[in-house]
């Protein structure tokens, strides 16, 4: 990289060679570096400590590649590359205009501010994560041209959902959409827009029938991290669309923390780093959740949050493992942990109100302290909810304590819909099978609490809920080996009163009264009402 000493300011954009590089302000005044290759960067230096004056191809190619002998075509993409970046979102003409067989001239104003002077902006500090990818354009290989509209609807949104999740940067919709149709690597790709990860994917349709193909690249090695293939049927492309696009979502999440946390454990460099440090709890936390890879989790965001204080992504971490470890009976200060967690996502809320996994993580947190309606409003205001996996999980067990199981089916199926081998897909079956008790769909409710308990054989209340089940059923013998098992995972659960200790926010009249509803007996430990009926509308034997 050029060693230019000064800092320049243009548009919204700030120029520092020696520092952060290129970086652009967003809508709360904080400059957030952009992604970009070095030799684009070193050009642009060039150009800008010219501004206003004409620099020949020969002075560019000098300064930026010294004696090594370059096509002048390497100077054209550089500037392609330019123009992509800096002038996204302008209505005027490029910030850098051609001079035919001549050259080029930077023609924005600049403001050039020594390094040692006091700058407004220079201390205003990004917390966004460091993992930066581009998602290109869905190729259309259908015969019918219209699909491109739907292929063109999918990658929008996909820009749109991962450029919500604070810890990727995502480069525009127009700048990837410059690459349509164009045979480009992945490793190009990546040293021209300085991502670390490609998105790329095709649809092919046959009348209502879709097939989506998606893959995700390391842009470094062209390596491919995940690869994976969607099939859908509907007439409704609105629905059809949605559905498709909270699948990849999920998915690609998952994959990206995952991948990022194996870059950096192969990278000494960054193992102190507050950001990468954070990401490897994210990866920890999306795999099937237990008591220890919360706590793992929970470690590396503290240290994340000791090395950087204001890490918004650390915070969240906190916030949401806390909530975590309550909710599954694993917090033993919940009140101190209740309060330490509410803060961190009222600090994030300071910064962003709209982050949608601190919004989720706040409609848990009430949930666990009784304040359902409030959690309801959290979880329903999140961004793209009907794409959102785990929004619409936790929406669902909300909507199950406001007494409201038919209301929870919808989001708590969606969301399964959307990610069918998602690594907590228990927990939604569990949800699924407490609606139908509720609702005295027995049959179903056995067979949803046996999907949760095979999908995770570690979440106790999946047991404690299936035994009450089966023995409303009649399957006594099998009702008290769940319940054993149940016991087993969680022993300090062993009555009714227990029961109510551990789980202080199930005190909804509705729900309450959906439990005692037609009751004649309680089991000693489940906490379920025995029903009159059953899914057949045959009354079981009492025992």
């Amino acid at each position: 990289m050029l060693a230019t000493a000064d800092i320049f300011l243009f548009e919204e954009f700030r120029l520092d060679c020696q520092g952060d590089g290129l970086s652009r302000r967003n809508e709360r005044g904080v400059f957030v570096p952009v992604p970009i290759g070095l030799r684009a960067l070193d050009v642009l230096s060039v150009l800008v400590e010219r501004s206003g004056n004409l620099v020949t191809k020969e002075e560019i190619i000098s300064a930026v590649w010294g004696r090594t002998v370059v096509e002048s075509a390497n100077l054209t993409v550089q500037i392609s590359v330019l123009r992509r970046i800096i002038d996204d979102g302008r209505t005027e003409d490029s910030c850098i205009q051609t001079a035919a067989a001549r050259g080029y001239r930077f023609v924005a104003p600049v403001t050039r501010v020594e390094r040692d002077s006091p700058s407004p902006t220079a201390s205003a500090a990004s917390d966004s994560l460091r993992l930066a990818l581009v998602v290109l354009p869905f190729t259309n290989l259908s015969d019918d041209p219209e699909r491109g509209y739907f292929a063109d609807g999918i990658t929008d949104d996909l820009t749109t959902d991962l450029s919500w999740t604070p810890e990727f940067f995502v480069i525009s919709r127009s700048t990837a959409f410059a690459y349509r149709g164009k045979s480009v690597d992945a490793k190009q790709i990546g040293k021209e827009l300085g991502v670390d990860y490609v998105v790329e994917g095709s649809l092919r349709a046959s009348g209502s029938h879709l097939q989506v193909n998606v893959q995700l690249i390391d842009a470094e090695s062209a390596a491919h991290i995940w690869a994976d293939r969607f099939e859908t049927n509907g007439n409704d492309m609105t629905a059809v669309e949605g559905e498709i696009t909270g699948r990849l979502l999920w998915d690609l999440r998952r994959n990206l923390f995952a991948a990022a946390s194996l870059r950096a454990a192969r990278d000494s460099r960054s193992h102190g780093d507050a950001k990468t440090i954070a990401m490897r709890g994210w990866s920890l936390f999306h795999r099937p959740r237990s008591a220890d890879n919360i706590q793992e989790a929970l470690h590396l965001w503290e240290r994340a949050l000791n090395i950087d204080p204001e890490l918004t992504g650390a915070k969240i971490g906190i916030a949401l493992a806390l909530a975590s470890n309550f909710w599954y009976g694993w917090s033993l200060w919940f009140e101190q942990d209740e309060s330490r967690a509410e803060q961190l996502l009222l600090e994030v809320f300071a910064v962003d109100p709209s982050d949608i996994t601190a919004r989720i993580t706040m409609g848990i947190l009430r949930r666990l302290q009784g304040r359902l309606a409030e959690s309801k409003i959290d979880l329903e205001s999140v961004p793209a909810l009907d794409r959102n996996v785990a929004g619409l999980r936790q929406l669902g067990a909300t909507l199950v304590y406001l007494g409201q199981p038919e209301a929870a089916i919808r989001p708590l199926e969606r969301s399964i819909r959307l990610s069918p081998y998602e690594a907590n897909v228990a927990f939604n079956y569990t949800h699924l099978g407490l609606c139908d008790l509720l609702l005295d769909r027995i049959s179903t409710a056995i067979d949803h609490l046996r999907m949760a308990r095979a999908s995770n054989p570690q979440v106790y209340i999946a047991h404690f809920y299936l035994a009450a089940a089966l023995g409303l059923n009649g399957d006594l013998c099998e009702a008290r080996s769940a319940l054993a098992e149940g016991i087993k995972l969680k022993p300090e659960i062993n009555s009714l009163a227990a029961w109510g200790v551990h789980r202080p926010w199930e005190t909804n009249p509705q729900y309450l009264a959906l439990r005692r509803e037609d009751a004649r007996c309680r089991s000693s430990s489940s906490g379920f009402p025995c029903r009159k009926s059953n899914d057949h509308g045959s009354r079981p034997t009492e025992r």
